[in-house]
């Protein structure tokens, strides 16, 4: 079978292998190269890496759905194909090429999170549960008839990046089980229910700052759902540090501390940590980053930064 496998980052990443172990007659539709890092060196998308290192045809297209895209895709002459994580919109045209249509593999509970970031967004809202969904591609954003799903508990410490690599595996695993169901003639389609959609956006780096004011768990999960990219934030003074795990802290005792705001700091040692006052409590920050520096557990940032009496806005 000849699949045309559209995706990018490192989530499509164990759905394109187990297309190779299956040895599928395969080309790939990656993004561009991109600058990246304080050099601003190209470098090109985890898929696009993985396609040449088994010598699987790649194409890089700004926009697969333009001419370009379009003719590639045709002298191809996919069977089917298969998107995760592809971060560009299919036309119409694109739809109609591969004869068994295109599977998209989606990193939530459809209907719920549809768009950019399903990972990070279950996070940041404090979901217990989230999954993948693999469903039938079609013009609209992961609006397609849902094929098969799978229920992931979230951990609740557990941050964007580690769920996104459990997700990851699950997803390459659902999307076996869904071609092979295909082939059989035994897989069955459910259409979404609008009126329980749920949207999600690109994250930004200005959705990463923190809101002090906001509940101690919130706080957690917004930490949490922003590592490992683009990590939550806040200003102490001028200076903007990164802040990159909290502890939820219920056993701090709060009184004594009436007249202090949200973001006030409570306690900072060495010893103890760092304790920052919230919309309802308190919570304790454990991994910290200034600007220019390396990411470090507050303990040790303590030693060489003094905190306490200020505040973080």
């Amino acid at each position: 079978m000849r699949i045309a496998f559209c995706g990018t980052p490192e989530f499509a990443l164990p759905s394109l292998q187990l297309l190779i172990d299956r040895g599928y007659k395969l080309c790939v539709f990656t993004q561009p190269d991109r600058p990246k890092g304080r050099g601003k060196a190209m470098q090109s998308p985890p898929v696009c890496e993985l396609a040449k290192k088994h010598g699987i045809p790649v194409f890089q297209f700004e926009k697969i759905r333009k001419s370009e895209g379009v003719q590639a895709l045709r002298e191809f002459a996919p069977d089917l194909m298969v998107t995760a994580a592809f971060g560009q919109i299919l036309s119409a045209e694109n739809l109609s090429i591969p004869k068994l249509g295109c599977i998209n593999v989606h990193g939530s509970l459809l209907p719920k999170y549809r768009g950019a970031s399903p990972v990070q967004s279950a996070v940041i809202d404090g979901a217990s549960i989230t999954g993948v969904t693999t469903m039938l591609t079609d013009i609209g954003l992961d609006t397609g008839d849902m094929l098969l799903s799978r229920k992931v508990t979230v951990g609740e410490n557990e941050t964007a990046g580690e769920l996104y690599i459990r997700l990851a595996d699950v997803g390459a695993e659902l999307l076996g089980e869904t071609i092979d169901a295909l082939l059989s003639g035994t897989l069955e389609r459910t259409p979404q229910d609008d009126s329980k959609a749920t949207k999600c956006g690109l994250i930004t780096k200005e959705s990463a700052k923190i809101d002090f004011s906001r509940t101690s768990s919130s706080i957690h999960n917004l930490v949490r759902g922003m590592n490992p990219a683009p990590i939550a934030w806040a200003l102490f003074g001028d200076d903007v540090i990164k802040i990159h795990a909290t502890r939820l802290c219920p056993e701090f005792n709060c009184e004594g501390f009436d007249s202090t705001q949200p973001g006030d700091v409570l306690l900072a040692n060495s010893r103890k940590g760092l304790f920052v006052k919230t919309g309802d409590g308190a919570i304790e920050i454990t991994k910290l980053q200034a600007f220019g520096s390396k990411q470090m557990e507050a303990k040790a940032f303590l030693n060489g930064r003094k905190l306490d009496g200020g505040s973080f806005r």
